[in-house]
């Protein structure tokens, strides 16, 4: 065997464990909810091999429609706040000494050690009519009775918002870190102002961890459904609460499967955006 078929080979059996693995647990799964999105319900739940597209038709009804207009809207929400939230702190964060950046990086990955269904829980504390926000509002005088904040899409947006910051803070340290800051004296040294070196100098080079935390924090925030079933109660349901009832509750695995092949081609958008940022940006 010469040196480079035994190179071809070595290769093979290195990438055949990872190979494999995608294989059996993340393409071999999609291609089973694809092929239940064109079968028909089952009278006890489960599926009839009757191959249909009803499932796919049901999804423009009114009330479907409505349920994925409401993620998205929240989700496009979600990662503008934690976008303009995120960038001041990344750059603040980014521009201290390695002493206060090290310490600062901490607090941001502190609430990944508690558990996430713990920390949605504690907004309710915050929310409810009894809770912290309503009780100081009411002592500073600034409302006369309680705020209904607890089980709206009020509640829903603060509590996706504050999971999912870290994921918009963390790519964006990590691009404006690497920025060359010799650059923007470039700027200011012909003529351009603070305003205009940010447009044209410093946003676009790192365009690359906008997008990247944008992708981070669009793709968990549509398919949430931890936070909208507490913060949102019954009242505020997203494509994830509905993908979920129709699996556990309803036993309607086509339609289902169908709402899950949607979300998955909602998901690919913003990813195949982010391989276009790169490719144009490199």
């Amino acid at each position: 065997m010469s040196v480079k078929n035994r190179q071809q080979t070595n290769l093979l059996l290195l990438l055949f464990p990872a190979t494999a693995w995608l294989m059996v647990f993340f393409i071999l799964p999609v291609l089973i909810v694809l092929l239940y999105s064109f079968l028909e319900r089952g009278t006890y739940g489960g599926v009839t091999w009757i191959f249909t597209l009803s499932n796919y038709q049901r999804l423009f009804s009114g009330l479907f429609l409505g349920v994925i207009g409401r993620s998205l809207w929240l989700a496009f929400l979600t990662t503008a706040a934690c976008l303009l939230v995120g960038y001041p702190l990344a750059f603040f964060i980014a521009t201290r000494s390695p002493r206060w950046r090290n310490a600062l990086l901490l607090l941001v990955i502190i609430p990944f050690w508690t558990n996430f269904l713990v920390r949605t829980y504690a907004w309710i504390i915050l929310l409810r009519s009894e809770g912290v926000v309503n009780t100081a509002l009411q002592s500073l005088l600034i409302i006369s009775e309680p705020l209904n904040l607890l089980f709206t899409p009020f509640a829903v947006a603060i509590g996706l918002i504050y999971g999912y910051l870290p994921f918009m803070v963390l790519p964006l340290y990590s691009s404006i870190e690497r920025f060359n800051f010799s650059l923007v004296e470039a700027a200011h040294d012909l003529g351009a102002n603070d305003l205009r070196t940010f447009w044209r100098v410093f946003l676009p080079l790192t365009i690359r961890g906008i997008v990247a935390g944008s992708i981070l924090v669009f793709v968990p925030a549509v398919g949430a459904f931890i936070t909208p079933d507490i913060l949102g109660g019954s009242k505020t349901v997203m494509v994830g609460n509905l993908i979920q009832n129709q699996f556990m509750k309803a036993r309607d695995w086509p339609f289902g499967s169908a709402l899950s092949m949607l979300l998955t081609v909602i998901i690919l958008i913003p990813v195949l955006i982010y391989f276009r940022v790169s490719d144009e940006t490199q």
